[in-house]
């Protein structure tokens, strides 16, 4: 065999395998749920755990959700309690900066809150939030939570709807 002939016996050969490397992984893409979805079954206490968040005794229309990503996961956990208590646990989640009255924001890009049927808190006039950097505020009670997005929406009777959103 000549020097030419193995050198393009060579090359179909490694053109060969690269067609079907692609291919292969087209199929796995293929099959493979496409990001972000919603994980089946995790809930509420999956949110509260994953954010060392306790959800008081009394508290109302607790709702919770995880939606997988490719990089890391996002959490979301949502129930009504007493004004005080919304914001004492807005409180113990250490922001650098006091839970403040934030202006009307447009809704996010996608569903987040939605998809446990609730407004998106930041659509709420009223609403007033903080965002936290458990690793920031060295809360290492939080060590794997990278960041929490909270809202305390109060509503009539004392009582307030509790957002948080976490990654």
């Amino acid at each position: 065999m000549s020097y030419k002939t193995a050198r393009r016996l060579l090359m179909v050969l490694a053109a060969s395998l690269l067609v079907s490397s692609c291919s292969a992984a087209d199929r796995d893409r293929v099959t493979r749920d496409p990001y972000p979805y919603w994980e089946q079954g995790a809930g509420a206490s999956e949110a509260a755990d994953f954010m060392k968040v306790n959800v008081p005794a009394g508290a109302t229309e607790v709702k919770g959700a995880v939606q997988a990503n490719p990089q890391e996961d996002v959490y979301f956990l949502s129930f009504v309690t007493g004004a005080e208590k919304a914001v004492q646990i807005a409180e113990d989640l250490r922001s650098e900066k006091p839970i403040h009255t934030k202006a009307v924001d447009l809704p996010p890009d996608q569903e987040l809150f939605g998809h446990l049927g609730l407004p998106e808190p930041q659509t709420l006039k009223g609403a007033r939030w903080a965002g936290v950097c458990p690793p920031c505020v060295k809360d290492h009670r939080r060590g794997s939570v990278q960041w929490i997005d909270v809202y305390v929406y109060d509503m009539a009777g004392g009582k307030a709807r509790v957002y948080l959103h976490a990654f």
